[in-house]
């Protein structure tokens, strides 16, 4: 059976109204920054009492003047960058889905849900496998940047699929500072802790405007390009007109989530392949 993540999403800052989210979700509150959540991360490494103690230091530091601050500042994004680092022993059997309702399979059963399909096909030739779901519905790669750390930390995956950005997208987000800023860092995360990442490219509906829903879709392919990643790519209008929506154009129904699985599996199956051979 796949195994569904909890993990409760992260919610924007409170001066930002949005729309109301694609699916149920619960809401949690989310740091106004990453490096808050980053710090947390820090005091629980291996080594955690010395970058606590460096941590302390520098904040007492700051104290004194601007320039001071800069090298207080400085010494602990050293250790910051030590702690993400730290090898991780990853889980040859362990896929993680990070995603929003596409992947948590709004609107359909839990097992008809893509990330459930592929699980049960690669069971038959890898059965000690397990795809773990962290798909919420409603999250975004704020959201998706926030639980990330502590996704890597408990699952140590030797796989993560990215699928994030659609709802960043339907709020009308800015692409270059916020989406695409979030996915890179996302992206070197799950580098850094030497895992393998497989991204899912999300289409917006037409109506946000030809300008930002090119901008969008050519947003994943830049991506995969720059980071040397295998990247998925739908059609929107190809599902819709295909029957393989639900009602609301957004999310795929149960014949969609075989296609998405079919996608997924094509990609994913080279990979494990070269890691069992």
């Amino acid at each position: 059976m796949c195994i569904r993540d909890r993990s409760k999403p992260a919610i924007m800052a409170n001066n930002v109204v949005f729309p109301e989210p694609e699916g149920p979700t619960k809401e949690i509150g989310l740091p106004r920054s990453t490096d808050k959540f980053i710090s947390l991360t820090i005091v629980k490494s291996p080594s955690g009492l010395l970058t606590s103690f460096v941590m302390f230091l520098t904040s007492k530091i700051r104290s004194f003047n601007g320039c001071l601050g800069v090298f207080s500042a400085i010494l602990l994004s050293v250790f910051m960058t030590v702690n993400a680092s730290e090898s991780l022993s990853l889980n040859e059997n362990t896929i993680v889905v990070l995603g929003d309702s596409l992947s948590a399979g709004y609107g359909v059963k839990a097992e008809e849900s893509w990330p459930s399909l592929l699980e049960n096909t690669l069971k038959k030739n890898y059965p000690n496998l397990s795809v773990i779901n962290a798909g919420i519905s409603g999250d975004t790669t704020s959201g998706g940047l926030f639980r990330l750390p502590l996704l890597l930390k408990k699952h140590q995956p030797k796989i993560v699929i990215l699928e994030l950005g659609g709802n960043d997208g339907l709020r009308g987000m800015s692409i270059k500072r916020v989406i695409k800023k979030n996915l890179e860092q996302m992206i070197s995360l799950i580098h850094a802790s030497g895992s393998i990442v497989l991204m899912i490219g999300v289409e917006l509906p037409p109506n946000y405007g030809d300008l930002y829903t090119t901008s969008f879709k050519k947003m994943y392919v830049d991506l995969a390009n720059d980071y040397n990643i295998s990247l998925i790519e739908g059609s929107l209008v190809e599902m819709v007109s295909s029957n393989l929506m639900q009602s609301d154009g957004i999310h795929p129904n149960q014949a969609g989530h075989v296609l998405i699985e079919q996608e997924v599996l094509k990609k994913i199956a080279p990979i494990l392949f070269n890691i069992t051979d």
